[in-house]
C-alpha cells in the first residue's frame, strides 16, 4: 500500500487539472444571449419573407463571428395588421421578455405607438418597413429605420414632372399615415419644378371596387391627366384594374407609381402587371454584387422549403433592409460588449390605479445600444448601411417602365446629377431634368409620344367663360339679347379674337359665354369681380377687354397680351400757327443764328487776308477794306458778291462756302413756309402736373383701374369725371372744365386709339403713357389651358388674322394723325455743325497755306533781322510787308502790260518819274546804314529799296500828311 501511494497522488492531481482544464474551455465557450423582438404578421407573404431574412442574417453572422460573445435571441410576435395589437405585442415583449430590442413593426401606421414604447423603456425599435416620414416627427432617439424615407422619392418624382413640362398633377394615396406622410414632402418638390398638385384623392384601404370606380371617375372629368399613385401593392393593383376598365389607361394619360407598389412587383400577379402597362416607377436601386446573388440563391432554396407552398417567390429590397437591419443589430449588440442585460423596475406614481405602461422597467443597456447603432458602418446587402440620425440614408433610385407583365429600365435619379440613362458615379456633370436622359418610354395607350399632361374632358362638360357687359366701346365686347328668341349674343373684337386662338389649338374646347349681368340684365359688378368669379370656380375662364393687374394676378393666371399695353392721356389740339411779326426768326435756333453771323464775318476776313496784297478790290483805306470784306461775305447768302477772287486759295474757301451757304437758305426757306403756310395743331395740355396745378377735370371709364392710377397722381373726386361711350367723351371735351367738362381723358390704350380714329382731327394722344400689360384671357390659377391659349396668342399674332379681326372692327377713317401735323421744331445747330466744321478746316487751313508761302517768300528778311529786336517789332516789320502790294503778282504785271501796250513812255515820262522818285528821296531822306541798323537790317543785306523805307517808316513816328508811295 505505500509503493500505491505516490502513484495515486499523481493520477489525482492528472484528474484534477482534467477537470478544471474541462471547466474552463466550457467557461470559454460560454455566450450571453440578448432577448430581441420581432414583431412581424408571418401570415402574409411579406412578412414570412422578412423573418427568412432576419434568421439568415443573424445565422450568417454569427458563422462569421463564431468568436463573439453575445447571441441574439429571438422572440416572434404575430400582430396581423392591427395596430392595437401591434401595440399589446410589443408592450408584452417590453414587459414581459424584457427584451433589448424590437425588430418591426412591419407599417407606419403599427410603428407609431410602438416608438412611443420603445423610447419609454428606452428600448430601440429597428424597422426596414415603416417608411413614412410622419415617424421623423416623433423625434425619437430610440427609434431607427433602417429604409429610405419616403420622402427620399419626392426629388425623384418631381425630376420627371419638370423633364416632360407637366405643371399640374393629380396624387392618389391611400388613407393612412402611410399615404398622407409623403403628401407634403411632395408638394413642396413639386413647387420647387413650379408644378403643383391640383387635386388629392384618398383612396381607403378597405374600399370596395365601386367606391375606386367612382373616384376615379371623378378624375377622369379633370382637366389634369398626370396621376401620381402611392400606396402599397395590393390596393394599387386594384386602382388600376379598375383605371383600365374605365379608359384611363389609354392614350393622353401620364401614371407614375411611387416606390411603395415599384419595389413590390414580386407580388403582383402578371395579369394585374398588365393592366399597368405604360406606367412609369420609381424603384430603389440595389447595387448587384456577388454576395447578393449567392444570397439571393441560398434565400430561395430556404425559403422553399419553410414554405412548401410558395411557388416562383423573389426577393424584394425589403428583404435586403431587413437582412441588414439583423446585421447591425448583432453588431451594435456585441460592441455593448457581455453585459447584464437587464431592466430596472420603476416605481409606480399613481398608487393601486398603476396600468402596465407604468409598470414595466427601463433597460440598463439602452442608450449604448442607441449609441452603438448610431456608429454602425458596413457594406449590407443593399449597399452601404449607415444610420445617421437614426435614418437609412437616400441613394440612387430607377426609373422603370411597366412593359407587359414585366418592367424596363429607362433610367437613374441621383441626388448629385438628376436623371441619368446610365448609371456614371464617376460622371461630373450637372443636375439634368431632361427627358433626353431617359431611354424611350411606352406610354399608356402604347405610344411613344409623350402626355401632353392635360386636356379638356371629353365627357360632355363645356367650359362656362364669363364675358363683360359693356354700355360702351362694343367694338370690343358686344353683347346683345334677343327678347323674341330670349337668346344672347356675345360678339366684339375681344371675342373674334379668343375664336381664333381657340381654333389655332390642336384640339377641340366646347365652352359657352356667359355675360356677367344680374337677373334684370344689369351689370354685375366691376372688372375685379367679374375676376373673383373665376378665382371662386363658379366659371371656367372669363374673355373680354380685361386689364392684367398685379392684385389680379395673386388670384387668377393671365394668358400673354393680346393688345398694346399702357394707360394714355388724350387732349384736344389747337391751330398754333405763328402770326407775330418776328416770325421769320423761328426757323433757325439762337445759336444757328449766332454761329452763322460769326461764320459770315470769318470768312470775309478769311477772303480779305488772302486777296489783299494781290487784288485791287480788297484794298484801299481800312473802312472801305472792311466794307468791303463784310460786303462780299454777305453777299453770298444770295450769291450777289460782284468783287473778284483772284487767288486760288481764296476761291477754294469760297466755293466750299457757297454750298454751306446754299444748304443753309434752302433749309430756312423750306422752315419759314412751313410756319406760314402749314397748319400747326399742338395739344393743349402737355403736361399731368399743369392739370393738377390748374385742377382740370380729367375723364376715365367707370369701373377701370385707372380711376385709381388717377387717385394716385392727386386728382381729387370733384375733378374726375366719368363716361361710357366716345360720344360722351367727345361731349365733356367739348364743354370744357369751365361747364362741367373735361381738359383731358385718361384711359388704355385701345380705348383711345378706338376714339382718336372717330376723332383724329379733335384730339391726340401725349405723354405720359402709364405701365399696363394689356387685354388677357383669365383662367385658375394653375390652369393648363392658359399656356396654350398664350400660345395660341402669339400664333395669331404672327399671322394675318390680328389684322383682319382689327379692319373689322375698328373703323378706318381717312383724317390725318394728329401727331403729323404737328410742326418739328427750329432748326438747331447740331443739324448743320457738319457742315460749319467743313468751312472752318477749309478757311483755317487755307489760312495756314498762305502764312506758310508768305514767310517762305520773305525769308530774308528774317536773316536780316536784328536777332535782339523783339517779337512784336518783328511782327510789325512783317505785318507793314504785308500790307503792301505784292507787284510779283501776275495780276499787278498784267495790267502794267496792258498800260506800256496801248500808251508807251515817253522819255519825259521816265525823266519825271526819276524826278519824283528824286524829290521824295529827298524829302524822306536817304536811309544810312545807321538807319538800317536801327531798324533790325544788319549791314550788306540785299534788300529792296520799297521795303527798307517800309521798315524805315516803322522805327519812326507816322508822318499823317505823307504819302506811302506803294499805296492806291
Amino acid at each position: 500500500m505505500a509503493k500505491n501511494a505516490p502513484f495515486s497522488s499523481v493520477f489525482s492531481l492528472f484528474f484534477l487539472f482534467l477537470v478544471l482544464g474541462k471547466f474552463s474551455a466550457m467557461a470559454e465557450n460560454t455566450t450571453i444571449p440578448v432577448n430581441v423582438g420581432v414583431v412581424i404578421d408571418s401570415d402574409t407573404w411579406y412578412g414570412k419573407m422578412g423573418m427568412s431574412c432576419i434568421s439568415m442574417a443573424l445565422s450568417d453572422f454569427y458563422a462569421s463571428h463564431s468568436n463573439y460573445k453575445t447571441r441574439l435571441v429571438l422572440y416572434k410576435r404575430n400582430p396581423t395588421s392591427d395596430v392595437v395589437v401591434a401595440a399589446s405585442a410589443a408592450l408584452d415583449l417590453i414587459k414581459n421578455v424584457e427584451v433589448q430590442a424590437i425588430i418591426g413593426p412591419e407599417t407606419s401606421m403599427q410603428a407609431n405607438f410602438v416608438i412611443s414604447l420603445g423610447n419609454k423603456a428606452q428600448v430601440p425599435i429597428i424597422s426596414y418597413s415603416a417608411t413614412s416620414p410622419t415617424l421623423t416627427s416623433i423625434r425619437s432617439s430610440y427609434f431607427f429605420r433602417a429604409a429610405q424615407n419616403d420622402s427620399s422619392q419626392v426629388k425623384a418624382v418631381s425630376a420627371i414632372i419638370q423633364a416632360f413640362g407637366w405643371r399640374e398633377v393629380v396624387a392618389i394615396y391611400v388613407d393612412n399615415e402611410f399615404g398622407e406622410g409623403v403628401i407634403p414632402s411632395l408638394s413642396d418638390a413639386l413647387q420647387e419644378v413650379d408644378a403643383r398638385i391640383a387635386y388629392r384623392s384618398v383612396i381607403s384601404p378597405k374600399a370596395t371596387d365601386d367606391q375606386i370606380v367612382a373616384e376615379l371617375y371623378k378624375l377622369k372629368e379633370m382637366e389634369t391627366q398626370v396621376l401620381i399613385v402611392h400606396m402599397f401593392a395590393d390596393l394599387g393593383s386594384r386602382l388600376f384594374n379598375k383605371a383600365k376598365q374605365i379608359g384611363m389607361m389609354d392614350e393622353g394619360y401620364a401614371w407614375i407609381m411611387t416606390d411603395g407598389m415599384a419595389n413590390s412587383f414580386s407580388y403582383i400577379n402578371s395579369s394585374d402587371i398588365e393592366n399597368m402597362e405604360g406606367v412609369l416607377g420609381i424603384k430603389t436601386f440595389v447595387p448587384n454584387t456577388k454576395e447578393l446573388e449567392s444570397f439571393g440563391v441560398r434565400w430561395k432554396s430556404k425559403f422553399q422549403q419553410d414554405n412548401p407552398t410558395a411557388h416562383d417567390v423573389k426577393l424584394d429590397v425589403s428583404g435586403y433592409w431587413a437582412y441588414d437591419a439583423a446585421w447591425a443589430l448583432a453588431m451594435a449588440v456585441e460592441k455593448v460588449g457581455a453585459k447584464n442585460f437587464n431592466f430596472q423596475k420603476m416605481n409606480s406614481t399613481s398608487g393601486n390605479f398603476s396600468t402596465d405602461l407604468e409598470r414595466f422597467g427601463v433597460s440598463q443597456n439602452g442608450p449604448q445600444l442607441v449609441q452603438a447603432l448610431s456608429g454602425t458602418i458596413f457594406k449590407g446587402l443593399s449597399g452601404d448601411f449607415s444610420l445617421l440620425n437614426g435614418q437609412l440614408q437616400s441613394s440612387t433610385f430607377q426609373i422603370v417602365n411597366v412593359i407587359g407583365s414585366g418592367e424596363k429600365l429607362v433610367g437613374y435619379w441621383t441626388p448629385e446629377k438628376g436623371l441619368e440613362r446610365k448609371l456614371n458615379l464617376k460622371n461630373t456633370s450637372t443636375y439634368s431634368t431632361s427627358n433626353d436622359s431617359l431611354r424611350s418610354i411606352i406610354w399608356p395607350g402604347d405610344t411613344t409620344s409623350a402626355p401632353k399632361g392635360w386636356q379638356i374632358p371629353t365627357s360632355g362638360k363645356r367650359l362656362k367663360i364669363l364675358v363683360p357687359l359693356k354700355q360702351g366701346f362694343s367694338e370690343f365686347v358686344k353683347v346683345t339679347h334677343n327678347p323674341e328668341t330670349k337668346t344672347t349674343i356675345v360678339d366684339g373684337y375681344c371675342i373674334s379674337v379668343f375664336e381664333a386662338v381657340i381654333r389655332s389649338l390642336p384640339y377641340d374646347v366646347p365652352y359657352d359665354l356667359y355675360p356677367y349681368t344680374k337677373p334684370n340684365g344689369e351689370i354685375a359688378g366691376s372688372y375685379n369681380d367679374l375676376v373673383n368669379e373665376v378665382f371662386l370656380g363658379n366659371y371656367d375662364a372669363a374673355v373680354g377687354d380685361i386689364t392684367i393687374r398685379a392684385n389680379r394676378s395673386l388670384y387668377v393666371d393671365f394668358t400673354l397680351p393680346y393688345t398694346e399695353s399702357g394707360v394714355s392721356m388724350i387732349v384736344p389740339i389747337k391751330d398754333n400757327k405763328s402770326k407775330n411779326a418776328w416770325v421769320f426768326l423761328k426757323p433757325l435756333t439762337w445759336d444757328l443764328w449766332v454761329t452763322s453771323g460769326c461764320f459770315f464775318i470769318f470768312i470775309g476776313f478769311v477772303v480779305w487776308v488772302l486777296e489783299h496784297r494781290i487784288n485791287e478790290d480788297f484794298r484801299g483805306p481800312p473802312h472801305h477794306q472792311i466794307g468791303t470784306s463784310f460786303w462780299f461775305s454777305f453777299s453770298t447768302m444770295v450769291f450777289a458778291h460782284r468783287e473778284r477772287v483772284v487767288s486760288n486759295l481764296a476761291r477754294f474757301v469760297v466755293i466750299i462756302w457757297c454750298f454751306v451757304v446754299l444748304i443753309l437758305t434752302q433749309s430756312y426757306t423750306a422752315s419759314l413756309t412751313s410756319l406760314l403756310t402749314v397748319q400747326q395743331l399742338q395739344p393743349t395740355v402737355t403736361d399731368v402736373n399743369l392739370l393738377l396745378k390748374y385742377k382740370d377735370n380729367v375723364a376715365y371709364q367707370p369701373g377701370s383701374f385707372v380711376h385709381g392710377i388717377l387717385k394716385e397722381l392727386g386728382f381729387q373726386d370733384e375733378n374726375l369725371k366719368t363716361f361710357n361711350t366716345p360720344e360722351e367723351l367727345n361731349q365733356l371735351f367739348q364743354n370744357g372744365s369751365r361747364k362741367n367738362g373735361i381738359s383731358a381723358a385718361f384711359d388704355e390704350t385701345p380705348y383711345m386709339k378706338l376714339f382718336l380714329a372717330t376723332y383724329c382731327s379733335k384730339y391726340t394722344m401725349v405723354d405720359p403713357t402709364f405701365k399696363a400689360d394689356g387685354f388677357a384671357f383669365v383662367f385658375p390659377k394653375g390652369s393648363p389651358l392658359a399656356r396654350d391659349v398664350s400660345r395660341g396668342i402669339l400664333n395669331v399674332n404672327e399671322g394675318n388674322q390680328t389684322k383682319v379681326i382689327e379692319d373689322r372692327w375698328f373703323k378706318k377713317q381717312n383724317c390725318v394723325d394728329p401727331n403729323s401735323l404737328v410742326s418739328s421744331n427750329s432748326l438747331s445747330l447740331e443739324s448743320f455743325w457738319g457742315l460749319f466744321l467743313i468751312a472752318g478746316v477749309a478757311s483755317t487751313l487755307a489760312l495756314l497755306i498762305f502764312a506758310a508761302m508768305f514767310l517762305y517768300e520773305h525769308k530774308d528778311i528774317f536773316k536780316q533781322l536784328d536777332p535782339e529786336a523783339s517779337l512784336w517789332k518783328r511782327f510789325l516789320i512783317m505785318l507793314r510787308i504785308y500790307d503792301n502790294k505784292d507787284l510779283k503778282s501776275f495780276t499787278f504785271k498784267k495790267r502794267e502790260l496792258e498800260v506800256n501796250t496801248n500808251f508807251p513812255p515817253s522819255p519825259s515820262v521816265y525823266s519825271d518819274h526819276t524826278e519824283a522818285r528824286n524829290v521824295f528821296e529827298e524829302q524822306m531822306g536817304t536811309p544810312s546804314s545807321a538807319d538800317l541798323e536801327h531798324a533790325g537790317f544788319s549791314p550788306g543785306a540785299s534788300t529792296s529799296r520799297s521795303e527798307m523805307e517800309s521798315a524805315i517808316e516803322i522805327t519812326e513816328r507816322p508822318r499823317t500828311h505823307e504819302i506811302d508811295p506803294g499805296s492806291n
